[in-house]
């Protein structure tokens, strides 16, 4: 901090004119304080100036004051002649000479960093983290001028905790940039602008690391009091990039040691290294010659379609290790040679993707002298993809050997959404181009495992084998999405659709004829199709006993049930298990009444996939929620006691956006407060769906309803979701619950649930709480609600109805 005289300067004068000013400058070279006579002198008031460069009052660069010419001068003690820019515009000359000067950083040398104590949080918790994450924390208490560090801070340095040192010692720990920190510490303090800085750090035993040092500042009553921030160990950053450098020398010299085609990319696609191969095949298809540094989407701008295909190579390359692929350069030439190319993923030591290879062989030759004639009997001539007779016989194979093992696959079949309009559009031959560039899209995006084929005109199946229900729906989305993004330029029209699945989940007991599972998936489809189109409608098999006639019968059931308002409702309690709770807390079950007197009703295992299948899922949850409340209208007695009355919903209600208007005018019609009612929704459906989970969640809670989570735990996700997801409520999985009072493993899976949930607010409720052991185990864990046949079992609804009472002013309830 240096403090500057400046006094106007007239040569024509024998006396020096009289009129001065003091500043007040740091080193950084910015205005700190003006005194009072600052308008005489510069024509600005003094706060117009604090916090702006020196440059605003003076002429050019060679008055500056902290030049090395007058700077020199200036520390001798002697007076300067500098040209100053008044603030109307004009010039004039002054004297400028040093009154007192200090570094900015000699009090902060006076000072010593202590170990911060973070209270209110385990220490241990800390340090384990900071070990991990290899990072510190420090703070600075701006009017005591004292540094605190974590211990993470010591260990980055390689320091004994607790050691002296004072935070001049400690920037002699870095390589460069020690007046940038200086500068960027005033700076937050001064403006309040937080940092962001990467370091070289030669740490105590004479290693040298990558650091990334940031700050911000902490304000108590408006003001800036402190200010805090980490220090983060990037070495491995650094180390990955020397890993990719080296990576790209050896890949230089492979590549023109061959006439293979031969590129790497970084994970943003920007070249690493291309052969000559490569370069000159590129730049005759898409006019561009490609060199180490450009990246293939930019200089595939002009190519969309290629763009798009090339993209999602080398992301599958990325995200699976390595695969192979026959194809040309381009799909849109069907002149150039077929290589053979060869993906493999660059990873460093600690197995993070660094960017990927690619090696490409021409078999031209190999192809024309393959037998054509077995090739064209198990491929569709237009696409290259499975035709329908192969597709079959993968697809019975497949089931065969499913035969003596546990597994999940599922089939997806797909049919573009109005895809003749095409061929009123542009003719048959740019369909089958289409189709040919399609396929190839849908061939990268599909798992190598997997079987896609083209069944028949703009119909598609895809056999996702062994593959979890909702990572097959995150698939079948992803090629939702991919054949709705998916643009053909043609003639300059832009030629895109969507399509419509049916996914059929072929999991535990399931037909062994592959007609009769395409079939289920087309009706799933159709479903689909005249649902509004662009989606999925996914529901299990039906099993291999129920036949046609069984199918039809349970339609009928459902259909008529539907039309007659006569579902049977039953009802399952929830009971408090830490804690006594008072009132009724339910959920309601249903079930499709026989066809006859003597005919049994139908459990939702034996009627949901029938439900789904020909999309009623929906009438019935809105079915059980109307005739649920018609009963409860009729027994207003159970209104004070009613806490908790809970519905299933579907998959089918959960993405219909005019569910929570249906609530919102059912619940009007009701005395009972709309926060008793409850709408349950599964885990899985919003793993899958979690924006439009989220966005009915709030649509509901705007009703007044609560919303619970059901069967949390069923996936890795379970987590994030009982604490990010705006619900009221979370259900245990009935996994979660088998075994609970023996599996150690499994009671800290529960009880870590249950904690992220009390976190946020929301209760817990363990299902399929069958013994003691397990009543006992959850109540131990605190868990709030049980429910299970220890606990009660279904009952009719009907028995739900208060018990009467003899008044003289007569009978109420019963």
């Amino acid at each position: 901090m240096r403090e500057f005289l400046i006094r106007r300067y007239r040569s024509d004068q024998q006396h020096q004119d009289e009129r001065s000013v003091l500043l007040r400058i740091d080193d950084e070279g910015t205005v700190m304080q003006a005194a009072a006579s600052c308008e005489a002198v510069l024509g600005y008031e003094s706060g117009e100036l604090e916090g702006q460069p020196v440059q605003r009052i003076l002429a050019s660069r060679q008055d500056d004051p902290f030049a090395t010419a007058n700077r020199h001068l200036i520390e001798d003690g002697q007076r300067v002649l500098l040209t100053f820019r008044h603030k109307e515009g004009f010039f004039f000359t002054a004297e400028l000479s040093l009154r007192q000067a200090s570094r900015d950083s000699d009090q902060a040398a006076t000072a010593t960093i202590t170990p911060r104590d973070i209270s209110g949080m385990d220490p241990g918790l800390i340090k384990s983290a900071e070990g991990l994450a290899e990072f510190g924390l420090w703070e600075l208490d701006i009017a005591s001028n004292e540094m605190f560090w974590s211990d993470g801070m010591y260990q980055q340095l390689a320091l004994r905790t607790s050691t002296r040192i004072t935070p001049e010692q400690a920037l002699f720990y870095c390589q460069t940039g020690q007046a940038r920190v200086r500068a960027l510490f005033r700076r937050c303090v001064r403006t309040g602008h937080p940092f962001h800085l990467d370091l070289n750090v030669l740490t105590s035993r004479q290693t040298l690391k990558r650091m990334t040092l940031t700050g911000r500042p902490i304000k108590q009553g408006g003001r800036i009091q402190r200010l805090a921030g980490t220090l983060i160990n990037q070495t491995a950053t650094m180390e990955q990039e020397q890993a990719l450098e080296r990576a790209t020398q050896v890949l230089a010299a492979t590549g023109e040691a061959t006439p293979d085609l031969v590129a790497a990319v970084d994970t943003r696609l920007t070249l690493l290294h291309c052969n000559y191969p490569y370069a000159s095949q590129f730049a005759s298809v898409f006019g561009r010659t490609p060199t180490p540094g450009d990246n293939l989407l930019e200089l595939l701008g002009d190519f969309p379609n290629e763009r798009r295909l090339i993209e999602r190579l080398w992301q599958r390359a990325f995200e699976r290790g390595g695969f192979v692929v026959e194809m040309p350069l381009a799909q849109q030439n069907r002149d150039l040679p077929v290589h053979e190319f060869h993906y493999q993923r660059i990873t460093n030591s600690h197995g993070e993707t660094l960017g990927a290879v690619q090696v490409g062989r021409n078999i031209d030759n190999q192809i024309q002298h393959a037998g054509s004639s077995e090739y064209h009997t198990r491929h569709d001539p237009v696409t290259g993809l499975m035709n329908r007779r192969e597709f079959i016989a993968r697809l019975l194979r497949t089931l065969e050997q499913k035969t003596h093992r546990e597994s999940c696959d599922s089939l997806l079949y797909l049919d573009l959404d109005d895809f003749e309009r095409f061929n009123d559009i542009a003719g048959s031959g740019t369909c089958d181009r289409y189709l040919r560039e399609l396929a190839g899209n849908l061939g990268v995006r599909v798992r190598q495992r997997d079987a896609l084929a083209r069944l028949s005109g703009d119909t598609f199946a895809l056999l996702i084998e062994n593959c979890p229900e909702a990572k097959a729906r995150d698939i079948a989305q992803s090629i939702l999405e991919l054949i709705r993004n998916f643009v053909f330029d043609w003639q300059g029209q832009k030629l895109s659709t969507t399509a419509s699945g049916g996914l059929l989940i072929m999991e535990g007991d399931k037909p062994r004829d592959p007609e009769e599972l395409l079939s289920q998936a087309a009706d799933l489809c159709h479903t689909a199709k005249t649902s509004g189109r662009n989606r999925i409608h996914a529901a299990n098999a039906l099993t291999e006993a129920m036949d046609d006639t069984v199918t039809a019968q349970r339609l009928e059931q459902i259909r008529q049930a539907l039309a007659q308002g006569e579902l049977v409702l039953e009802y399952q309690t929830l009971k408090p298990v830490a804690s006594a709770t008072w009132g009724d807390h339910i959920e309601i079950l249903c079930r499709i009444p026989g066809g006859d007197d003597n005919a049994p009703v139908l459990h939702p295992d034996e009627f949901l996939p029938v439900a789904e299948r020909f999309d009623l899922a929906k009438k019935l949850d809105r079915q059980v929620i109307r005739q649920t409340l018609h009963w409860l209208n009729g027994h207003r007695l159970l209104e004070p006691r009613l806490k908790y009355c809970g519905f299933n919903l579907s998959l089918a209600s959960v993405l219909d956006d005019s569910f929570a208007d249906f609530m919102e005018a059912e619940l009007a019609r009701s005395p009972f407060a709309p926060e008793c009612f409850c709408v349950e929704i599964r885990e899985a459906h919003a793993t899958q769906y979690p924006d439009d989970v989220s966005v009915l969640c709030d649509a509901l809670h705007r009703v007044g309803c609560r919303v619970a989570l059901d069967g949390a735990g069923a996936s890795v996700e379970s987590y994030r979701l009982a604490a990010r997801l705006p619900v009221d409520i979370i259900k245990l999985d009935r996994q979660m619950m088998d075994h609970l009072e023996d599996d150690p493993v499994q009671q800290v899976m529960v009880e870590a649930l249950h904690r992220i949930a009390e976190a946020a607010g929301k209760d817990t409720v363990a299902t399929f709480i069958e013994n003691d052991d397990a009543l006992r185990k959850a109540r131990t864990l605190g868990i709030h609600f049980g429910q299970g046949f220890r606990l009660s079992r279904p009952q009719p609804l009907d028995a739900l109805t208060p018990a009467a009472v003899d008044l003289t002013t007569g009978r109420i309830g019963g």
